[in-house]
């Protein structure tokens, strides 16, 4: 018997015998040596082993700091959970002591951390996401190791290691984001204890230190969290390997009464879900997948279960936006697809619809991926862009990655979890011929005016990295050069680092706001619309941007308007968007998710106004999600203004105002008297046959009648 179960004195025993002539179900370790034979990378770039065992071991993040100093993250508890204070993780400063490229000493820096994820650097020391906190850790005294630890943040999800917070990353806007993947969480400040406890549930997280703020964020990531140049989020979840959330958490939560309130896109295809391994599928899985596949079957399910080759363990993406690779890769997102043993690359594309953003496989990587490898035990969870160009693979470097409560119990009795714990590597990807050397990166020994400078570099690491240390010293003597930069420099990227430096250091004027909302490029116009709402003054400006040529701009128009006071410029611009783009699902929630957007004085000037009522007649869908909102409202002046221009249902456009609104209603909680009010408004509403019946299902639903 190969595999089986037996009964022995009436004890059920699981058995796993396999004879010395077998091949075993699983293969062995590789040495760096032999595991990078077998690797496919793609034409024209060469890898390297940068660090391995013994130096590094279990790896999950690598990050490098404003003077070039490589840190690794270690989680050495996957995929377990640690008792309190027996935590495994490690956090290490890795060094190459002879400049050969290679590492060849580690320091821990701190240990002994519980299920630690991701590292980020932060006023002289680094930022640790360790469910269930956030922690600062800082070296005081030059010796390498952390002597100074502080709990920031408390109260994240903690009981599934793939699933908690991670994901540090610091974005233009000088906010810090993390990944949450939606998990219920109570997040308390302990700087600041005396606040409410934020709850996460279906959200991301975002916080600044600087500003004592920390809120909710828009997504559901993961593991694996990126930027563009210009602020756009990418996050990775499993079988979604590239996700974006075009609506920030802030504006959808304005009021609860949203039809829809997803805030998730993916922007990939559908034929994108596919990946190219050139491993083979582990037995477990194999043996899972055709057990699931009998019961889709058996069932009469149209189901197919992918035993291989489509991604489930997508993790760590990372836009590459550096100079070293050839320009078509500038903007490219490398997402690790840990269970198949690969890197795979998107090319990502803007476009005049929602999400404003698309992901295709690149040209190079149809039928393959830009990195892959035979060896089953290549672990690839994340990557990052250093300071010299290169882009650096993490690899875990495990016999098996998944979490053993995915795995039936019967095919885990001869798999070992923790079989490859003690290995790990990080790989160093270039083109061929262009092996970067270490560059001098000592940006804490410059001056203020000399990181001003930087933040003109073509590299987005140096940018991020100058405009954070100029944020963190808040020295004001810069802020004229910053402004100049502002106005006058030739990159847009340059542009907009100057903008968030200047609010960093609470330099920023209306004046400034001004100069981006009229700048040449779409992005400085976007992110001056949302400067723009910290000046009532500019509200003229913001509903001139509603006619924008770029849609993305008139996105945040939409968005934007509805933290302004409510006037007639304002309800005549929002109109004007839902005309253009009201066939647009995320134009619709955009509008909506004000109280200006969701408000009956909209509806009237669509339903009402020959200019808008035409086009709406093509956008049937954005009307019911309006009608929907305002019988949502719970407002008994709100539900008068409607129902007395309430079209009478004689046609599908009606028909489709009327439900929406019934079913607005029936979400609302009414009182007694406003149920009443409603009732009577609605008995005297004439309708077309088919409206009665709505309105007739309505009215026993307030009555409670059946």
């Amino acid at each position: 018997m190969k595999n089986g179960v037996l009964f022995i004195g009436g004890l059920l025993v699981v058995a796993s015998l396999l004879s010395c002539s077998e091949k075993p179900r699983y293969a062995d370790a590789l040495s760096p040596e032999e595991a990078i034979k077998t690797f496919e990378l793609e034409a024209g770039f060469a890898i390297e082993t940068f660090a391995a065992e013994p130096f590094v071991s279990d790896p999950i993040m690598l990050t490098f700091d404003e003077q070039g100093n490589a840190y690794v993250v270690e989680m050495a508890d996957y995929p377990g959970k640690p008792a309190p204070d027996a935590g495994k993780g490690r956090i290490k400063l890795l060094k190459d002591t002879n400049g050969d490229g290679v590492i060849d000493s580690a320091t821990v820096f701190a240990d002994g951390i519980g299920d630690a994820t991701s590292l980020l650097p932060y006023e002289g020391g680094l930022l640790v996401t360790a469910a269930p906190n956030i922690i600062y850790y800082k070296d005081t005294d030059g010796d390498g190791k952390a002597d100074h630890e502080e709990i920031l943040f408390s109260g994240f999800f903690e009981n599934n290691s793939e699933a908690q917070i991670t994901s540090l990353t610091y974005g233009v806007d000088n906010w810090i984001y993390a990944n949450n993947n939606g998990q219920r969480s109570g997040v308390k400040s302990a700087r600041h204890p005396a606040t409410d406890s934020l709850s996460l549930a279906g959200k991301d997280f975002r916080f600044r230190l600087d500003k004592n703020l920390f809120e909710a964020e828009s997504g559901a990531g993961q593991f694996g969290l990126t930027t563009d140049d210009w602020g756009h989020r990418f996050f990775t979840q499993n079988t979604w390997h590239l996700q974006t959330a075009p609506i920030p958490d802030r504006y959808l939560n304005r009021h609860k009464r949203m039809p829809s309130h997803s805030s998730v896109a993916n922007i990939y295809g559908t034929e994108d879900i596919r990946a190219f391994a050139i491993s083979e599928a582990p037995y477990w899985r194999v043996e899972r997948s055709e057990g699931r596949q009998r019961q889709y079957d058996a069932a009469g399910l149209d189901r197919t279960e992918h035993v291989w080759n489509h991604f489930t363990g997508a993790s760590g993406g990372m836009m590459y936006n550096s100079g070293l690779f050839p320009e078509a890769y500038y903007g490219s997102i490398f997402t690790a697809e840990v269970a198949l043993n690969l890197v795979h690359r998107d090319v990502i594309n803007p476009t005049r619809e929602g999400p404003f953003l698309t992901a295709k496989r690149a040209p190079e990587g149809q039928e393959k991926e830009f990195l892959a490898s035979t060896d089953t035990w290549f672990r690839p969870v994340n990557s990052t862009v250093g300071p010299d160009g290169a882009l650096y693979v993490v690899d875990m470097y495990r016999q098996h990655i998944e979490t053993p409560v995915s795995i039936p119990d019967s095919l885990k009795v001869d798999m070992d979890f923790q079989k490859g714990t003690e290995l790990g590597r990080i790989y160093r990807i270039y083109p061929e011929g262009k092996r970067p050397e270490n560059p001098k990166v000592a940006l804490s020994e410059k001056s203020s005016a000399e990181l001003v400078g930087i933040l003109a570099h073509t590299d987005q690491w140096w940018r991020i990295q100058a405009q954070r240390l100029l944020v963190e010293r808040k020295d004001p003597s810069v802020a004229g050069k910053v402004a100049e930069l502002l106005k006058a420099h030739a990159d847009p990227r340059t542009r907009l680092h100057a903008l968030y430096v200047l609010e960093g250091l609470n330099q920023l004027s209306a004046e400034h706001v001004s100069v981006a909302l009229e700048d040449a490029h779409p992005q400085l116009r976007k992110h001056g619309i949302m400067l723009a709402e910290r000046y009532p003054a500019l509200v003229n400006a913001v509903v001139a941007t509603a006619n924008d040529p770029e849609a993305e701009v008139a996105f945040q128009a939409a968005l934007s308007l509805g933290e302004f006071a409510p006037t007639a410029k304002t309800i005549d611009a929002l109109a004007k968007v839902a005309v253009k783009y009201g066939d647009d699902a995320w134009f619709r929630k955009a509008i909506l998710s004000s109280d200006l957007g969701a408000s009956c004085r909209l509806y009237q000037i669509l339903a009402q106004t020959a200019e808008y009522k035409d086009p709406i007649h093509d956008q049937p869908k954005f009307m019911e999600e309006l009608a929907f909102t305002i019988g949502a409202s719970e407002d008994l002046s709100e539900y008068n203004a409607f129902l007395a221009t309430l079209p009478k249902g004689e046609t599908d456009y009606e028909l489709g105002i009327i439900q929406g609104f019934a079913g607005g209603v029936r979400k609302a909680k009414l009182n007694d008297a406003t149920k009443t009010a409603l009732i009577n408004r609605l008995k005297s509403a004439a309708l077309s046959a088919k409206g009665q019946e709505i309105k007739d299902a309505l009215t026993n639903d307030l009555t409670g009648d059946n």
